[in-house]
Parts: structure tokens; sequence; C-alpha cells
């Protein structure tokens, strides 16, 4: 007989999360057991550099579209496509963990449309800000500008609570100056490049959609506003 009070050791995944989830762990399978030779023959190795030509972000094809005014929808859609493709299995593992730990937070907090449209709109201004800022010729591929705007979601909601709470709100950004300060570390011993440059734009989108999306937020708005 099933026991109402009986509750499960650990609290399911929210649906949106474990969509793309699978997706990312889906398309990473396909590449990394044909880099194992396990299947799709020969060619299987050269899949995953085939994908990142189509289906990754070129802030070169960016400035080109932006200088010339034309936006052929199939490299408009790199913005969306680039954070399913990553390097390598491991390049993907770490965002998948950060994404099913951070997800799953800001998911039960604002909600599945709201984790949604801060994973994608932070990858979409982490990428867009690269091309804008920066001349590298470097791909983006790999869903960290993403999660990077999860971390944003994470520290918004943090730093309400603490408001809240009548403590030191700077305690909020705790995780993205941990990341900061790996990256910066990581990249003076193995020169890692300027990828860090859209993460960085994906957590501040993140932070700032926030102001939309979390509870309560769009009240707060217009209570300031009528108080002017």
């Amino acid at each position: 007989m099933h026991d109402p009070e009986i509750q499960p050791p650990v609290n399911p995944l929210p649906p949106v999360v474990v969509l793309l989830f699978l997706a990312i762990a889906g398309i990473e399978a396909g590449l990394s057991l044909g880099e194992a030779g396990v299947i799709g023959g020969p060619g299987a190795i050269g899949w995953r550099l085939g994908l990142v030509r189509v289906y990754g972000f070129s802030g070169d094809i960016f400035d080109w579209m932006l200088a010339n005014g034309q936006w052929p929808l199939s490299e408009v859609m790199r913005v969306i496509t680039y954070p399913f493709i990553h390097l390598g299995f491991t390049h993907a593992l770490f965002a998948m963990v950060l994404l099913l730990a951070l997800g799953k937070m800001v998911a039960e907090v604002m909600g599945q449309v709201a984790l949604l449209m801060i994973f994608v709109m932070s990858g979409i201004g982490g990428a867009v800000f690269y091309a804008l800022v920066l001349n590298d010729p470097v791909w983006l591929a790999g869903a960290y500008p993403n999660v990077y705007g999860l971390i944003g979601g994470y520290s918004f909601v943090m730093w309400r609570k603490l408001a809240g709470q009548g403590a030191q709100q700077l305690r909020a950004f705790a995780l993205i100056a941990v990341l900061m300060g790996l990256q910066l570390i990581w990249g003076i011993l193995f020169e890692t490049g300027t990828l860090w440059v859209a993460e960085l734009a994906g957590f501040f989108c993140g932070f700032g959609l926030s102001f939309l999306f979390a509870p309560g937020e769009w009240a707060r708005l217009r209570a300031k506003l009528q108080r002017r």
C-alpha cells in the first residue's frame, strides 16, 4: 500500500533541468563513444570539430553579420546551439554537474520558465559580449556562460536572503569570486585564453535577469515606482 508520508530521499530534479542535462549528456555521449571507436568508425574522430564548426559560436562570424547587416538564421542560431557542444568529456562533465546543482536551486526558487530564460539568455548575452568586446578568433563551445548565468541567479537569491537577514550582502558573491579566482590561477598556469569573458558576462546577465524573474521582484519594482 502506498504511504503518502514516505518522501523520496532525494528531491526530484525539475523536468527542465533534466531535459537540459539530457541534451548535453546525449550529445557528449555520442561524441565520446565516437572518439573511443565504439560507434561511427574512423570518421567519428572528427565529429566534435565538425559540430563546433556548424553549431559553435564564432566572434568573427558575428562581427561579419554586424558589419554587413545580414543575419542568416543558420548563423544567428549559434548563440543558442553552442552551449550543447563541448570540447571534451571533462569539459562537458563539469558543466553538467554545475547545471544539476544550480539549476535545481534556481528552478525551485524562481520556477522552471525563469530558469530556462536565464539559461538561454545568459548564453546569448555571454556570446554577444564576447564578440563585441574582443577580437578573438577562438570559437565558443560549451554551456559555461549559461551555467554562470545560473550562478548569477543563485547569487541574487542569496543577496536578497542576506539583505532580509541584515547580513553582509557581499557574501552572496562568494561563489563567483572563488570561481573567477580559480579561473585567474588556471589562466596564468595554462594560458586558457579569454573565454572567461563570456562566462563573466553570462553571470551578470543571470544576475540582472533575476530582477525580472525572482518572486516578488515585479511587486518590489512597482512599489518603488509608485513612491516616486
